[in-house]
């Protein structure tokens, strides 16, 4: 047996000044049997990001790469110890391949290889998509199809495809007030595409050489975005959002939207102050009732069943960390019981927040829950990949394949 044995693991976030997106630090150890010398270095490599989040400690933002490289060193790591009886537990208590389960099922990669490839020929030459909902809402939600599938963005199949996206999702934000599109509908489902896209792609090559003086990064239009949203929260007695962003009344919807993707932000590493969070929190508080039902708009007397608001409340306490509430209970509870029950209406609206709020809330239910999902969108897929909507295909189709991507657990915002 060799007297050495090489592994690599994170070391840490390197934030990169002047734009680029941070890169990984790997520290390449070499343990040797016991008694002899080990020792540790660190070069940096761009296989992915390391993200913080508020309580602390390194959360790996690996891109598929990196993750299996880590994995095969953190397997070889165990093997080592057992060879030499080393006891490393702080390398290799927490294997990485555990948050990803069992394998893809066949259905879901067939129907997600197929809806990816609908959306990458209908992209437009900007990099948006039309037929029906156009803006960077739906651009942001197309991008995050792309991110989510564990192609590399920076150099695999759909790599130009997310690099257009992005740059029409930026193109669109004003650059003083920071304001996404035209509703805070697009503004929050393009903070969060900004934020899962921060750190994942390299924009040194994200614009043409002429442009990219000129240009903002990912981060700083992710920066910009978060200010637009909190000086909008600012002006809401309620602590939510609505429609525009001097709005001065709330809604459980858009404030879902604008909130996840506050969330998402903050998850990168992007200062967002907890006053921000915990007023939005609050809001979904005095709008969720003691059953779980979740109001509309106006406070109660709106607690019509709606799972697409339950599911959506359920999903910001939980990645808010505040399963603490009681109203998370009931929420979560909610759903958990109702499994097999069928939207009432905008079906892939309210798939795409149930299935996230499943998998933070119980992984179980939503196991089960997702078999049922993957029968049904089996039976609605068109022949070119595409899934139908009153938003429109581009929207349809991303949302549906949204809420399959949990099963491929990529995006830093479907972790646990």
């Amino acid at each position: 047996m060799s007297d050495e044995l090489t592994i690599q693991v994170p070391k840490g976030r390197q934030d990169v000044a002047g734009g680029a997106s941070p890169r990984i630090m790997l520290a390449t150890a070499s343990i040797a049997p016991e008694g002899r010398h080990t020792t540790l270095s660190a070069a940096p490599l761009g296989l992915g990001s390391l993200d913080t989040n508020s309580t602390g400690g390194w959360h790996p933002r690996l891109h598929p790469v990196a993750a299996s490289r880590l994995s095969i060193a953190v397997l070889l790591c165990v093997f080592s110890a057992c060879l030499t009886t080393l006891d490393l537990p702080s390398v290799c208590a927490q294997l990485p391949d555990a948050q990803y389960g069992e394998v893809v099922p066949r259905d879901v990669r067939e129907m997600y290889d197929k809806g990816l490839q609908f959306l990458a020929k209908s992209q437009a030459q900007d990099g948006s998509w039309s037929g029906g909902q156009t803006g960077p809402g739906t651009t942001g939600l197309a991008l995050m199809v792309l991110l989510a599938s564990g192609e590399d963005p920076n150099f695999g199949l759909y790599s130009s495809h997310v690099r257009k996206a992005l740059r029409s999702l930026i193109s669109q934000q004003n650059t003083t007030t920071g304001f996404l599109g035209n509703s805070m509908y697009h503004h929050g489902f393009g903070m969060l595409a900004l934020a899962e896209a921060y750190g994942t792609v390299d924009d040194r090559n994200l614009w043409p050489s002429a442009q990219s003086n000129s240009k903002v990064s990912v981060g700083e239009a992710l920066e910009l975005a978060v200010r637009a949203a909190i000086t909008s929260q600012k002006k809401n007695s309620f602590g939510g959002w609505r429609y525009s962003p001097d709005s001065t009344d709330a809604d459980t919807s858009v404030s879902g939207s604008v909130l996840v993707g506050l969330l998402a932000a903050r998850n990168a590493g992007i200062e967002v102050p907890d006053s921000s969070i915990d007023k939005a929190i609050e809001y979904y508080k005095s709008m969720t009732s003691n059953s779980g039902q979740v109001a509309y708009a106006g406070g109660f007397g709106g607690f019509e069943e709606s799972l697409a608001r339950i599911s959506i409340g359920t999903l910001v306490y939980a990645v808010a960390r505040r399963k603490d509430l009681p109203q998370y209970k009931a929420a979560i509870k909610y759903l958990t019981n109702r499994l097999e029950s069928v939207p009432r209406q905008w079906p892939e609206y309210t798939r795409y927040y149930e299935a996230q709020a499943l998998f933070q809330g119980d992984v179980e239910a939503w196991e089960k829950w997702d078999k049922l999902l993957v029968r049904q969108l089996k039976q609605t897929q068109k022949a070119d990949g595409s899934f139908t909507s009153d938003f429109g295909p581009a929207v349809g189709t991303s949302m549906s394949l949204l809420a399959l991507a949990l099963n491929y657990k990529f995006l830093p915002i479907y972790e646990r």
